[in-house]
């Protein structure tokens, strides 16, 4: 990846509805050549989609959960089917393996905290291979990026 592939995906992920015309210019390239530099970039998964950011509030989902999960225990089997049933909850908008003692960490969004107890009781403690979980509530986010920092060449 050289300084204008760089420059490519820095401008995208400040504005992913950039025209190829406008993304040419100001990386200087002629548009042909820059959408094989984005075509190619796409292909070999670096881009891996384009979306519009929302604001969850607004979507009344004001409520952000952090579940920490400790399983019965790390086998391939037991991941796999936890993640399996966990992809199935719409609430869950991330789920992470860690290390140290909470095995995974899951991010959850709500509308209130009925919605988040319904959560739980329907859901999460239905999912086979749990021992136990911890809830943390944010009270705010306090710094957000949707740009990736990118290396170095």
């Amino acid at each position: 990846m050289d300084r204008i592939d760089r420059q490519i995906i820095t401008l995208l992920q400040a504005d992913g509805r950039l025209p190829v015309t406008d993304l040419a210019e100001k990386v200087g390239l002629t548009p042909t050549p820059c959408a094989r530099r984005l075509a190619r970039l796409e292909a070999e998964g670096v881009i891996t989609g384009y979306t519009a950011r929302v604001d969850q509030t607004k979507l009344g989902l004001p409520l952000t959960v952090f579940i920490f999960v400790e399983l019965e225990r790390q086998s391939h089997d037991t991941l796999r089917n936890f993640e399996t049933a966990i992809r199935r909850f719409d609430e869950v908008v991330e789920c992470h393996l860690m290390t140290g003692t909470r095995d995974i960490l899951l991010k959850v969004v709500a509308s209130d905290l009925r919605a988040f107890d319904r959560f739980l009781e329907d859901h999460l403690v239905h999912v086979p291979g749990i021992r136990a979980t911890r809830s943390s509530f944010s009270l705010r986010q306090m710094v957000t990026r949707e740009a990736l920092p990118l290396p170095d060449a």
